[in-house]
């Protein structure tokens, strides 16, 4: 029996993944969660065979998860599922050897083949993102920059940058400028869109 974690934070999908799986006589749901804590909680607590994660979700991300299920060591398969073909998010994900990346309109057949194929240690990405790997950029950006752009994203001012890290104002605006610049971007907000839209943040 193949034990599954679905994490999805949309309720129609999820629970249409959930039942349609069930249905298969060598797969068994044992958690179906919202957001990236729960599925952390229920990861932990399952210790499933797969876990099929959606890339954005509140909380912790698809990928994040992967990264942290890689770094502890767990042997769970990674399937993660999006609508968005980035390059940047393929290549996170293959740095986080994750097993499958499928497209969310793909057939249910398609992730039900995809989670058996798994789980005899192949790996399998759908044929529109494997292209995307043929567009990868280079991220121009250093992890700091990053970091600020994050911190941006999360509403945070200049002021509050400096407090949370220990640096002055000016080492935070020269980041954040360094970045804005690299991007092409006209302000901090642009910045941060075109980074996301690219799959580095």
């Amino acid at each position: 029996m193949i034990r599954i974690v679905i994490a999805e934070d949309q309720k129609m999908l999820r629970g249409a993944f959930a039942s349609l799986l069930q249905f298969e006589d060598d797969i068994e749901v044992v958690a179906e969660v919202p957001d990236g804590e729960l599925a952390w909680e229920a990861i932990l607590l399952h210790q499933p065979d797969v876990c099929v994660l959606d890339i954005e979700m509140p909380h912790l991300s698809g990928l994040e998860i992967a990264e942290r299920i890689r770094h502890a060591g767990l042997p769970c398969k990674i399937v993660i599922v999006t609508t968005f073909a980035r390059p940047g998010y393929l290549q996170r994900a293959m740095d986080a050897q994750v097993e499958g990346y499928l497209l969310k309109d793909e057939p249910i057949d398609y992730l039900i083949e995809a989670i058996r194929r798994v789980m005899k240690g192949e790996r399998v990405v759908s044929t529109d993102l494997a292209a995307a790997l043929f567009m990868k950029e280079e991220n121009p950006l250093s992890e700091r920059e990053l970091e600020m752009l994050r911190l941006t994203k999360e509403g945070m001012t200049t002021e509050d940058i400096s407090k949370a890290l220990f640096l002055t104002r000016g080492t935070v605006r020269n980041y954040l400028s360094s970045a804005i610049q690299k991007l092409d971007a006209e302000s901090r907000q642009q910045a941060v869109a075109i980074a996301e839209d690219k799959g580095w943040l």
